[in-house]
């Protein structure tokens, strides 16, 4: 069964936070018995208002869909950036839709600053996270109920994954995929992508 991730998009969001994770996904595919391959996962973008998002450095990217009209997501992404930090966290209507969205969702994952736009919905209460390394104290010091870990790639809390900055979205993503698909699968989408996957080793 093919999943739908859908990755948030909002002024002035870090490039790479969501274009790793858009790599990882969309590039994931399983290998059928007849030996084709066929996608894991259908990817698509949402802001609040669907259209033109300006993201860090001038990028311009059109989203997919808006709040009101987008599929229903097995997979939500949440990345970070500026926009995060100081623009999409004082947005009610962002901060209610991911909300909702994590009920209805199979799974909620941030990237760097993202997890301060979860720990804002109160998604992250009682739960050990992680955000880029520079927020970590303000995680820690703005939202007290949450356990941040430091000096580690993503946290998997089940429903919740949170990843430190930029980069390490992509590790977490391919985890994701593992979880999802299995291993063999985000090896291979690693290996497509040429790119070093730093796995976390399981709690003992």
């Amino acid at each position: 069964m093919m999943r739908t991730v859908g990755i948030l998009m909002f002024d002035e969001v870090e490039v790479l936070d969501f274009a790793g994770p858009f790599e990882v996904f969309a590039l994931a595919s399983i290998r059928q018995p007849d030996a084709t391959e066929e996608k894991a996962f259908r990817v698509v973008t949402l802001s609040e208002k669907k259209g033109q998002v300006a993201a860090r450095n001038g990028l311009k990217v059109s989203t997919d869909y808006g709040f009101d009209d987008h599929p229903a997501l097995d997979v939500l992404i949440v990345p970070g950036g500026y926009g995060a930090e100081e623009i999409a966290i004082r947005s009610e209507a962002t901060l209610a839709w991911i909300k909702q969205q994590a009920e209805l969702s199979e799974l909620t994952a941030s990237v760097c600053t993202g997890a301060l736009l979860l720990a804002e919905a109160g998604l992250l209460n009682g739960l050990e996270a992680t955000t880029h390394w520079m927020d970590l104290d303000r995680l820690e010091h703005d939202y007290p109920a949450v356990r941040v870990r430091r000096e580690i790639r993503y946290v998997d809390q089940g429903r919740i994954v949170t990843s430190g900055g930029i980069s390490a979205g992509i590790d977490m993503s391919l985890h994701l995929v593992g979880r999802l698909c299995g291993t063999d699968v985000a090896r291979n989408t690693a290996l497509r992508m040429e790119y070093e996957w730093r796995a976390v080793p399981e709690p003992n």
